[in-house]
């Protein structure tokens, strides 16, 4: 009889969870986005001629309008790239475990992810307005970071030690300033694909 009520405690506590959680997010979408951010990342320093640039300069480059643009459009198409996977990845994995992907609490995820994203894009903006472009590498990591942290309520709880770590990263690329773009390799690019990989194998 205990082990019966154990059961349907085990049970009535993974239904819970199923319905206060976001479960479908699989680690192939972090590897996917990782690996689109690597290439982006490396594209840009190549771009920019950053990759093998000394550590220890303190030259402010300004870019003219052609390479920022460049800039721009490689991240548009990167930003494209890893929501397509992502959703696809997903998906999969939804109707793998038989699950539901659009329901309350994929709306409370995207809304908590889109809210510091959104702010953060505004604020990226206006430092592309005053020709900052120094900041905003390390931006962009601090404000994806603040946004997983907020969604991490609604879904895996490992998601916040990503944001976390993207905040840092982001918080040191603003006090090296030329090097920005090394520091959103390894943020976009390695610890999406470390994460990844280490939700896969966790929660497949």
């Amino acid at each position: 009889m205990n082990t019966k009520a154990s059961e349907d405690l085990a049970h009535i506590k993974e239904m819970m969870e199923r319905s206060s959680r976001f479960i479908s997010l699989s680690g192939l979408s972090g590897v996917g986005a990782g690996i689109i951010g690597l290439i982006t990342g490396i594209t840009a320093m190549y771009l920019t001629n950053d990759y093998f640039s000394a550590f220890d300069s303190n030259d402010l480059k300004v870019y003219d309008f052609e390479m920022i643009s460049k800039l721009v459009g490689l991240g548009i198409t990167a930003l494209f790239l890893a929501i397509f996977f992502g959703c696809f990845f997903t998906i999969r994995k939804s109707k793998h475990l038989g699950l539901t992907i659009w329901t309350s609490t994929t709306k409370k995820v995207l809304i908590h992810l889109f809210v510091p994203l959104a702010v953060g894009g505004i604020f990226v903006l206006a430092l592309l307005q005053y020709h900052l472009y120094g900041l905003i590498a390390g931006t962009t990591l601090i404000f994806y970071g603040l946004a997983l942290i907020n969604a991490e309520k609604h879904t895996y709880s490992d998601i916040k030690y990503l944001g976390l770590l993207e905040i840092f990263l982001g918080c040191i690329a603003l006090f090296w300033i030329g090097k920005g773009l090394i520091f959103w390799t390894i943020g976009f690019g390695v610890l999406h694909i470390i994460y990844g990989i280490i939700l896969h194998k966790k929660y497949k």
